[in-house]
């Protein structure tokens, strides 16, 4: 079983900078595709970066592209989210996520695409 742990949440003034990072387990973490998504209160879930296994290819949100930046570190099971010049509408809880498949989908925005998540990490920035 998968386990996925996000770090690095927190309060942050706008303008202000955070690095998330999610720690996996028990599975095979370098063939794993990975994205973050966040989800505000009264909000659905939604897609913030994608990362792949093979090629590390990223895709962003378009409302976060050129502030936010995915990576991953296989020798050390982790993906991070570098978050530049946070705003308020970055505020929302922020999940890793792991999908299993062999081949890049072409929906790594759905949550749907996904096999496993983390709890979750809280990002505040306030107005």
């Amino acid at each position: 079983q998968v386990q996925l742990v996000e770090s690095g949440g927190g309060l942050v003034q706008a303008g202000g900078s955070l690095r998330l990072s999610c720690a996996a387990s028990g599975g095979t973490f370098s063939r794993y595709h990975m994205g973050w998504f966040r989800q505000a209160p009264g909000k659905e879930r939604e897609f913030v970066a994608r990362i792949t296994w093979r090629t590390s290819s990223t895709n962003y949100a378009d409302s976060v592209k050129g502030r936010f930046t995915i990576s991953r570190d296989n020798a050390k099971n982790t993906v991070y989210l570098q978050m530049n010049n946070l705003k308020p509408e970055d505020t929302a809880v922020y999940y890793c996520a792991a999908d299993r498949s062999t081949i890049s989908s072409g929906t790594y925005y759905s949550t749907g695409t996904y096999d496993y998540w983390g709890q979750g990490t809280q990002v505040t920035v306030p107005s």
